[in-house]
């Protein structure tokens, strides 16, 4: 296959493998992207084409499960790929967690968690918890913009931990979700320039004292607030207190909650830029202790309301106390981004499909069936460890790739033109974007065949419905 942007994009993650574990990682790439429907690794060899010639197909699977390689190393790489691709001093950080779906009981590391997506908090069944069985991945994004629409962006994974359930994992061992994101923070404010700085935005879970209270020197937090938060003033200025020892926190302060309801405190009405359109807000503000949460390090609440009560009032903080209200909310907007990067890492590149380590024991016959999880021992951690920061890693470079081409326009008009019903569609899809890449490692690999030249243009035309199809 000829070299395309693709590979010449691969080729920057030379010094962290060999020289055989590389040539894998570029063929494991491009079958991936290639893949169609289930990706598997089995799916994704047949995709892969004339790369995986004269290979067995045992190669790639000891890929993830035996060869030299670091998932934080390639997240490093891609960090900085990115980092040009970032305007300004602050970048911005998501952390969250995901739930991939898994089923078979020899998994290493699976278990029951929560399944937010199958439970329900309201309507007439009321409040139901729904459990489902895999792994939950702790994952830390950065927040890249549009290069043709800087006011809406991407979440773009490149640090990974696997969470382990408390009782599926030996007491040494275990770790709440929130000290693995502690550990990716630390790690990714390693590797900032000097002249950088770092916002995180998490959703509520990860709001607390374990997080917020460990974070380092460049480093900001954003994130929602309870609305009964007990906040308080600051503390007296030091020699002015005239017993006793002195005071971590000053006067009790109103909640959010009821800061809201206080009349005498007036809303000001604004307007964010956030996902992508206007939205017009009202706002209450002050600077705060949380001491539950932020220890003695003044934070910055927002309370905001719906002008038209669609939606419930809610409270917002950020480590950043003199920072304006709007720069809060939008920060904190842009979580929803790494949502939206599960969803498309789940829909088009199979984030839930690999069946790392499940198999039968061959010339064995197959025990009485027990219920729960059943790993052989320590078969398939390497590979169950690898497999999902792989994937997102793809999906960070599908987007760099995507960023270089500077052909969002045309993609949209393509896009239009096979779909007119979507009148209101003005910037590309992640689908788009893997389209287009599969589109051009196509153009790729007919090139290297003279005879199909005069073809070329008419197989790249029926392509996408080709895709489609399939």
């Amino acid at each position: 296959m000829n070299l395309c942007a693709f590979h010449t994009l691969l080729a920057q993650f030379i010094p962290l493998f060999t020289q055989p574990s590389f040539a894998n990682f570029v063929a494991l790439h491009t079958g991936w992207v290639l893949c169609v429907g289930r990706h598997t690794i089995s799916r994704a060899i047949r995709a892969m084409g004339a790369s995986a010639r004269g290979k067995h197909h045992s190669v790639f699977y000891r890929f993830f499960s035996r060869a030299v390689w670091q998932t934080d190393a390639v997240g490093k790489i891609l960090f900085r790929l990115l980092l040009p691709w970032i305007p300004g001093r602050q970048v911005v950080a998501i952390v969250d967690d995901t739930l991939c779906r898994k089923s078979g009981p020899h998994l290493w590391g699976a278990a029951m968690h929560y399944d937010p997506l199958a439970s329900t908090y309201s309507g007439s069944a009321g409040r139901h918890l729904a459990w489902a069985f895999g792994h939950n991945w702790g994952v830390l994004a950065i927040w890249v913009p549009y290069p043709w629409n800087p006011a809406r962006g991407a979440a773009i994974p490149v640090l990974f931990r696997l969470y382990r359930s408390k009782k599926r994992c030996p007491p040494e061992a275990y770790r709440k979700r929130t000290e693995l994101a502690v550990e990716l923070v630390h790690l990714l404010a390693e590797w900032l320039p000097a002249d950088r700085s770092l916002v995180l935005a998490a959703d509520a879970e990860y709001a607390c004292q374990t997080l917020v209270q460990s974070l380092p020197p460049n480093v900001e937090f954003v994130g929602p607030a309870r609305m009964d938060a007990a906040l308080h003033d600051r503390p007296p200025a030091p020699g002015t207190q005239r017993w006793g020892r002195p005071r971590k926190k000053g006067r009790r302060l109103p909640s959010p909650r009821q800061l809201a309801a206080d009349r005498r405190v007036p809303w000001r009405k604004t307007t964010l830029s956030i996902y992508g359109r206007k939205i017009d807000a009202l706002i209450k503000t002050r600077v705060a202790l949380w001491y539950r949460v932020g220890g003695p390090r003044p934070l910055r609440l927002v309370v905001t309301r719906d002008p038209k009560g669609r939606i419930e009032d809610r409270a917002y903080f950020a480590t950043g106390a003199d920072w304006p209200p709007e720069r809060v909310l939008v920060f904190f907007a842009r979580r929803w981004a790494l949502e939206v990067a599960f969803f498309n890492a789940k829909q088009f590149l199979g984030l839930e499909d690999p069946q790392n380590g499940w198999g039968r024991r061959s010339g064995k016959r197959r025990g009485r069936k027990r219920p729960g999880p059943q790993p052989r021992g320590r078969k398939g951690k390497r590979a169950v460890g690898r497999t999902v920061p792989f994937i997102f890693i793809a999906q960070g470079l599908i987007h760099l790739w995507y960023f270089q081409q500077d052909s969002a326009t045309q993609d949209v008009q393509s896009a239009r033109l096979l779909a007119p019903w979507y009148r209101h569609k003005k910037e590309p899809s992640f689908a788009d974007m893997l389209g287009a890449l599969r589109k051009d490692l196509c153009r790729a690999s007919l090139s290297a065949h003279p005879e199909l030249k005069c073809l070329q243009q008419n197989i790249l035309n029926a392509l996408p419905s080709c895709l489609w199809a399939a």
